[in-house]
């Protein structure tokens, strides 16, 4: 079979690739859908063989081991690729200009870009010899070239015989900000179906079996049908160092709302740290509030509990009585009190921090924050992994030591 080793790269990388996706891409080659370039069977490859989003950077991975570097052919210098940020406009070239220029076979290629790197010393653009934008030369971006090496930018003409620059999807899965669609992605794993009362369903294979057992007498067998099970509680940080990750925790908010998986979903605010109570809005002194209590009477231990926040406070906020950044809001009970109680009513439970994890060691509150719940980062990657554990087994319970002259439970 055709690129059959490829195929076997895919699924040591950890794709769940299958020989009936596999078949269905030698159908596309079959038919010429994939047109005469291997930008064309880069693009019918991942399509056929690529079930989300999330694997599009172990793809282009296998894919330029593979096929000796369609992306990533040699390392650019960071200079030269901040040279080729700012692309100049390009001029149309005559058909007199196109025919002038040279063609050139890929070792060729290659050759002189590694030459021209060495020799090349600042940006250019719109020339015909360096590595620069909006020009003839073979080796940049937003120009044109027969047989050119694309560097940095988006491709424009379709002329590039190769690609060197970072992969496309290089940091998807960890860093990239999170969209709708993405967090929907994520949030898949939230669909857990069990069997409840009510109506019922046919089980064929009850229903087969029972009959075989009555010597052929048909012997119909019901069975509840399964429905999503899962709530979810959300309880969300807001305002302060909160304010430059509005964008990232609306987006999981909106996501959340839509998720039709769910069985149930409830969303609260608190600010810093949850105390004797929390919000129905961000904006909290005008809003409506639940008794932090109360609400651990209204949502029991087998709704899931997702709390957002960067753990950004005093540790004073966190470990101290009457800590509450907010006078008029001070209770007796600490901050710490409050998330032990929520970390032990729920069965599973998850933080996520739009921090990213290099800042939380810097952080006391976080460290201790992160020694009660499972801490996983706001991003694709990241709530993937907190999804996971909220519908996987429980982690192993944590007690943490309460600070001085904090409440004991």
């Amino acid at each position: 079979m055709v690129f059959l080793e490829f195929f076997y790269a895919l699924r040591e990388a950890g794709l769940k690739s299958t020989f009936q996706e596999w078949r269905m891409l030698l159908e596309c080659l079959e038919q010429g859908l994939h047109d005469s370039k291997i930008e064309g069977f880069y693009h019918v490859a991942r399509a056929c063989l690529v079930k989300s989003e999330s694997d599009f950077d172990a793809f282009d991975l296998v894919f330029a081991q593979y096929f000796e570097g369609i992306e990533g052919v040699v390392d650019i210098p960071q200079e030269l690729l901040e040279w080729l940020a700012d692309p100049k406009p390009f001029e149309e070239l005559t058909e007199e200009m196109r025919a002038a220029l040279e063609h050139l076979d890929i070792d060729e290629l290659m050759r002189r870009f590694q030459e021209t790197m060495a020799e090349q010393t600042e940006r250019h653009d719109g020339g015909s010899k360096w590595v620069g934008t909006g020009g003839r030369s073979p080796f940049g971006h937003g120009g044109e070239h027969p047989t050119g090496l694309r560097v940095g930018g988006p491709g424009g003409k379709r002329t590039a015989m190769k690609v060197a620059e970072d992969r496309s999807f290089a940091d998807y899965r960890t860093d990239v900000t999170l969209d709708t669609r993405n967090v929907k992605l994520a949030l898949r794993r939230l669909r857990q179906l069990t069997r409840t009362d009510g109506p019922e369903e046919l089980d064929i294979d009850a229903t087969i079996d029972q009959t075989c057992r009555e010597a052929g007498e048909i012997e119909l067998v019901f069975r509840p049908k399964r429905k999503n099970d899962v709530r979810l509680l959300l309880l969300m940080d807001v305002g302060g160092t909160m304010d430059p990750y509005f964008e990232p925790v609306s987006r999981l908010l909106s996501a959340l709302h839509e998720e039709r998986g769910l069985r149930d979903f409830k969303a609260y605010y608190f600010h810093n740290c949850v105390y004797e109570r929390v919000f129905e809005t961000g904006h909290l002194l005008r809003s409506e509030s639940i008794m932090t209590a109360d609400l651990m009477r209204i949502y029991g231990e087998r709704w899931k509990l997702m709390i957002v926040g960067d753990g950004a406070m005093h540790p004073s906020e966190l470990n101290s009585s009457r800590g509450n950044i907010n006078p008029r809001m001070e209770t007796d009970t600490s901050g710490l009190a409050w998330l032990d109680r929520l970390r032990r009513h729920f069965d599973r439970s998850v933080w996520l921090n739009p921090d990213r994890p290099s800042e939380w060691a810097m952080s006391t509150t976080c460290r201790t924050i992160s020694s009660l719940f499972p801490m996983s980062h706001l991003s694709v990657q990241g709530l993937e992994e907190g999804v996971k554990g909220l519908v996987g087994a429980r982690a192993a319970t944590v007690r943490p030591i309460l600070a001085p002259g904090a409440n004991s439970l």
